[in-house]
């Protein structure tokens, strides 16, 4: 069966990937996963094709993670940033920091916090996220605790938000409609799929620069080539030593670092090349929601108690990182000190106050448009 333009529907290309995985082509994996973002699959067909990709070791092939990533990226809602006073170019860099999850150490929400420190210090963050699916806490659980509404914010909010806050969450399900179709499908099946790996890579305002985290130091190099064949530049990938998916706080971590011209360097970071001082992991471990939430109200608001110290200096590296790379800061000292200004007086507070005042206003003015109809 051929569907519209040519393309072949998902049971084809699952028959072909099953019975000829030699001649699977990237090409082959964005054309099923097309006709899965269409509506066109079974639910016995898309859990056979993610099962087929799996076994077929996709995630382990940058091509073939670029091509999903390419073909989730052309049917996402893709905000424009721009409003009426500024363009694309006055909005300068725009940055995010994220991680696939899935390393199993369960920290606090580091990239999320980091995210709104590193605005707070002067960096442009398009947060791209969603809520918890291998932790106990994911970046939209922490924020909605926050007070923020994020699943009104649509993508002709974005630019304003930017411009005003210069922080905004993309809420993976709003800007990606179209991988409704496989959320049950990877509930149920149970086991990770190269989808897992795809959310940094698809964030919809398209970064110009970023830090994602991986959660095994074999997915670093794969991670980092997918990103190169995407057309990404001054990206960072890193892994911690212990398989941690941030930088870690403990001791040693991989970068593989795509530079302005395509190459991509390979390097280790030690908490000391921040100034900061190294921390067991178990001492920054995360914890419930509600917990979790009542650590980042005492980070935000400076008032830290001795358990919170270990949390804190692991924000610091892992936002003191996003602003050397971002260019905001020219050493990854001067990144960490930047970070540990923006949070010891407040403005990352003040920051994620706002934020969430303004998405509670959009909802509010939502709920009145829907109520006049």
């Amino acid at each position: 069966m051929v569907c519209a333009r040519g393309r072949q529907h998902l049971r084809d290309i699952l028959k072909h990937l099953i019975l000829e995985p030699e001649g699977f082509t990237p090409e082959h994996a964005a054309d099923g996963l097309r006709s899965i973002m269409r509506g066109e699959a079974s639910d016995a067909q898309m859990g056979g094709f993610l099962t087929a990709l799996k076994l077929r070791g996709v995630d382990k092939e940058p091509e073939m993670i670029a091509a999903l990533a390419s073909e989730m990226l052309s049917n996402a809602l893709i905000p424009i940033i721009e409003t009426d006073t500024k363009t694309r170019a006055d909005f300068g860099v725009v940055a995010d920091i994220v991680g696939t999850g899935g390393d199993g150490w369960n920290t606090f929400n580091i990239s999320t916090t980091s995210s709104l420190v590193a605005a707070a210090a002067g960096l442009r963050v398009a947060k791209h996220g969603s809520r918890a699916s291998s932790s106990n806490c994911g970046s939209a659980d922490l924020l909605e605790a926050m007070g923020c509404s994020l699943d009104t914010v649509t993508p002709s909010d974005v630019a304003d938000l930017l411009d005003k806050h210069r922080f905004c969450f993309l809420f993976a399900s709003t800007f990606h409609p179209s991988m409704r179709y496989l959320a049950r499908t990877r509930r149920e099946l149970g086991f990770p799929t190269p989808f897992n790996v795809l959310g940094p890579l698809t964030n919809p305002v398209v970064p110009d620069r970023a830090v994602i985290g991986v959660h095994s130091k074999a997915l670093g190099p794969v991670m980092a080539e997918a990103l190169k064949v995407l057309g990404r530049r001054n990206y960072a990938v890193v892994c911690g030593d212990e398989n941690l998916d941030e930088i870690s706080i403990a001791g040693k971590s991989h970068v593989w670092h795509i530079q302005q011209d395509g190459e991509i360097t390979n390097y280790t970071i030690h908490p000391e090349d921040f100034g900061v001082s190294c921390h067991p992991l178990s001492a920054a471990a995360g914890s419930t929601l509600e917990n979790n939430v009542a650590t980042l109200k005492r980070l935000l608001s400076n008032t830290l108690e001795d358990r919170d110290v270990a949390v804190r200096d692991f924000v610091l590296v892992n936002t003191g990182f996003l602003l050397f790379v971002a260019g905001v800061a020219e050493s990854m000292r001067e990144g960490t000190a930047l970070a540990r200004q923006a949070l010891e007086s407040g403005k990352a507070h003040s920051l994620l106050k706002s934020f969430a005042h303004t998405t509670q206003t959009l909802k509010a003015e939502e709920e009145a448009k829907t109520a006049e109809h």
